[in-house]
């Protein structure tokens, strides 16, 4: 018989704060048939993960890894795995969760291969902003030379990338902020216009900025905050993707509102487009063809050691957290 070794893990086993995530040691079988058993040397840290913790978005049982997004070597394959063997560099930003581990063993086929020219730590600060970032310029809204774009929360982690990636393809490149030091890092990453919404109406502003039309896209991951005002940042048929709630859920609102622009709205997610082979392989080759010539950048801002996940998880919901961090197993 196969035998079950042990490894350390972040479990939690009820949804609650920062202090429900423990440091704890954990089984861990061999790898099934498909899957690859993955040493992690850099773990990813994303909002989506205080979602889980919180229950806000329940894991399917209790107790439960959390993280969704990590980099790491093979350690050992299951049977029917081919294109990967041990020793290979490979990235996720997938579910099932399980990230925040020393060791996990997971699909094959929800992996990638990690290029030369992409450092673990990048690939585990990136992959899943980056492929984010990917589908919301490239899929959901195709951005073109000539589109005028609001990215609420300009700064961030997805935000940073959203702006470059826009502004590389041509768009103009409004963006908010709550501070001025954050405008300043939001212009160097491809924001043409930041908005610091602590001291100004960036609704009333973006209707400046655009002589009264609009933006044909509002990229919002902020939520029940500021979707009312992004409505209003709409151009004639604009579309307006909510795809993040950092600031709670969005409430229900009448449809009638939208006969205003004849508007659109979308609620995206990253796993319904990387839900084939083809849409994962394609968006993280772009993404790590931009990454490794530096067209894109995604500075790691902090290194946490994973066993103190939760002082990660305060700081990012303080919005304390500048840039990327990556969690250190």
């Amino acid at each position: 018989m196969a035998r079950v070794e042990r490894t350390r893990a972040i479990v939690v086993e009820r949804a609650g704060g920062p202090e429900v995530l423990a440091w704890s040691e954990v089984e861990l079988a061999p790898p099934a048939a498909g899957e690859l058993r993955i040493r992690h040397t850099a773990v990813g840290l994303n909002f989506i993960d205080v979602y889980q913790r919180t229950g806000f978005y329940p894991p399917p049982r209790w107790p439960h890894v959390p993280g969704l997004e990590a980099a790491g070597v093979v350690e050992a394959v299951g049977a029917g795995v081919a294109g990967l063997a041990p020793g290979d560099r490979v990235a996720y930003a997938t579910s099932p969760s399980g990230a925040y581990a020393q060791r996990r063993n997971l699909t094959a086929a929800l992996c990638v291969r990690l290029p030369s020219g992409v450092p673990d730590e990048l690939a585990a600060a990136a992959l899943l902003k980056g492929l984010t970032a990917h589908y919301l310029v490239r899929r959901v809204f195709r951005v073109e030379a000539g589109h005028t774009l609001l990215v609420q929360a300009a700064s961030g982690g997805v935000g940073t990338l959203l702006c470059q990636w826009a502004a590389r393809l041509g768009a103009r490149v409004i963006g908010t902020v709550s501070t001025e030091a954050k405008a300043e890092r939001a212009r160097e990453f491809g924001c043409h216009e930041p908005i610091v919404t602590t001291r100004e109406d960036f609704a009333a502003r973006v209707r400046e900025l655009t002589g009264g039309r609009g933006c044909q896209v509002v990229y919002d991951s902020i939520g029940k905050d500021t979707f009312d005002r992004s409505l209003e940042c709409l151009a004639p048929r604009g579309l307006l993707v909510s795809y993040g709630q950092s600031s709670g859920p969005v409430p229900p609102f009448d449809l009638l509102r939208l006969s205003k622009t004849s508007g659109f709205i979308t609620r995206p997610t990253l796993f319904a487009y990387t839900s084939t082979r083809a849409e994962l392989e394609s968006g993280a080759s772009e993404l790590f063809d931009l990454l490794a010539s530096g067209a894109l950048r995604q500075p790691i801002e902090s290194r946490v050691p994973l066993a103190e996940a939760a002082r990660a998880h305060r700081d990012l919901e303080s919005r304390r957290t500048v840039g990327a961090t990556v969690l250190v197993p």
